[in-house]
């Protein structure tokens, strides 16, 4: 299941301020890319992968932190994020942009579970 999260959440895993240890992945978005609205399917169906069960799957709109992009070093939406917490801190790795987009979701599934395969 993917949750839509808030500022506040994110910047509590940003900050490894988490009750235990966990792996996050985010999608970043806005609500005025269509590339964005395409890959939320995609997303969706990785998310109910159980393979991927031990993990959190969030969504975020950018527009709830303007700065978010600059924080975390990525420029542009979708852009896919993986946040490992180990209190009191975290990891963040953000996976790179295609090389080839995909003209309709930007990132192909198996773009974002080759990722997510590598940095877990």
């Amino acid at each position: 299941m993917v949750e839509r999260i808030s500022a506040a959440a994110l910047n509590k895993i940003i900050g490894g301020e988490t009750i235990g240890a966990q792996t996050c992945v985010i999608k970043f978005y806005s609500n005025k890319c269509t590339y964005c609205h395409n890959l939320q399917e995609y997303f969706q169906d990785i998310a109910d992968n159980t393979e991927y069960k031990s993990m959190r799957f969030f969504a975020f709109n950018v527009a709830d932190d303007p700065k978010i992009e600059s924080r975390l070093k990525f420029t542009g939406v979708p852009t896919i994020c993986l946040i490992k917490t180990e209190p009191p801190g975290s990891q963040i790795i953000v996976l790179e942009e295609p090389r080839e987009p995909h003209q309709h979701t930007w990132y192909r599934s198996n773009e974002i579970t080759d990722f997510i395969e590598r940095n877990t």
